[in-house]
């Protein structure tokens, strides 16, 4: 199974994407901005192809498993990123909540400046259903693309 991450627009904070699973647009993403150099929590993930499993620790997981107890089986995390550590897909709804992880919205607000993804909860609760099984299996990649640059 694949998540494709097509990010189209960002500004000097935040970066907003479409996610497609399988060819079907699902949602918008947003992370934080492009930087050459890694800034801790303030910069996004690199293009790249990368693999999604579970993570079953941490306090995300712990928040999760109560917030979404019907669904949670592990948060999903995105692996072997450069210089990257605990890299999440979860709920959030501006760059303040992503610290370098990539967050899920059904709507995105794409003005510079105030760029923004809303009905996070919503989006998350129908895309981690659809992924949780390949990332338990370990058959779920994601790939980051810029096409916002």
């Amino acid at each position: 199974m694949k998540i494709d991450v097509d990010r189209f627009i960002s500004d000097e904070d935040t970066t907003i994407s479409r996610v497609i699973v399988d060819g079907q647009f699902l949602c918008f993403g947003l992370e934080d901005e492009y930087r050459e150099e890694k800034v801790v929590g303030e910069t996004r993930i690199p293009a790249g192809t990368y693999r999604v499993t579970l993570r079953t620790e941490g306090g995300f997981h712990e928040r999760y498993a109560k917030r979404f107890s019907g669904m949670h089986r592990g948060m999903l995390h995105i692996r072997e990123v450069p210089n990257f550590k605990f890299i999440l897909i979860h709920c959030g709804n501006t760059d303040e909540h992503t610290a370098g992880c990539l967050l899920v919205g059904m709507q995105a607000n794409t003005e510079p400046g105030n760029m923004s993804v809303i009905s996070s909860t919503v989006a998350y609760k129908n895309f981690y259903p659809l992924v949780v099984d390949a990332a338990e299996q370990d058959d779920l990649s994601i790939t980051f693309t810029d096409n916002d640059r």
